[in-house]
């Protein structure tokens, strides 16, 4: 009886794991996502090729969020660049905050770091602590959108833009940022 249930059990997962993703189809995903995130910042800001291309390094984070009257929460995946070194570092981030608000959305975010200590410290230890304000409202990448983000972190700047959702809120948010171990082991 108990070989007969481990038997059906190993059927049964066998397509759950014929879905999951290899982590070089995962890396090759968030590259994916931040070339086009990028594109989508130049051609709205583009001041930020030069940038990008003069700084320390920069990350890319594809994020979801929700915020139920005076909380918010939220989680993504991205990947931190270094300038210098070539290297890309895939990181996770999740966030938790307090303030007023009612809303779900999936925003991008771009950090550019100008200064050496603030990568090496974003990627190291990972810690941003920041004030929000947003009003959005799209679908399909149609609608409007007014946002600000800044960040408590000297020589860092950031870009965040709204893919999809309805949202209006101001929050003080607490994100941490870490290394993603399975999927930078190559």
């Amino acid at each position: 009886m108990l070989k007969k249930s481990l038997l059906l059990l190993c059927v049964a997962l066998l397509p759950l794991s014929a879905l999951a993703k290899s982590n070089d189809e995962k890396r090759q995903e968030i590259l994916e996502m931040r070339d086009e995130v990028l594109e989508k910042l130049y051609k709205s800001n583009p001041e930020t090729r030069s940038m990008i291309k003069e700084a320390e390094g920069y990350a890319v984070f594809n994020s979801g969020g929700i915020n139920v009257i005076l909380l918010s929460a939220g989680s993504g995946t991205g990947v931190a660049h270094d300038n210098k070194s070539g290297e890309n570092i895939f990181m996770k981030m999740a966030t938790g905050g307090v303030g007023i608000g009612i809303g779900v959305k999936d925003y991008r975010t771009v950090m550019i770091f100008h200064k050496r200590s603030s990568f090496d410290n974003f990627v190291d230890k990972g810690w941003d602590f920041s004030g929000q304000a947003d009003a959005a409202a799209t679908v399909d990448e149609k609608g409007a959108q007014a946002s600000g983000a800044d960040t408590v972190v000297s020589g860092v700047s950031v870009y965040q833009m709204t893919k999809t959702g309805l949202a209006l809120q101001a929050t003080l948010q607490g994100t941490k940022y870490w290394k993603n171990k399975k999927l930078n082991k190559q």
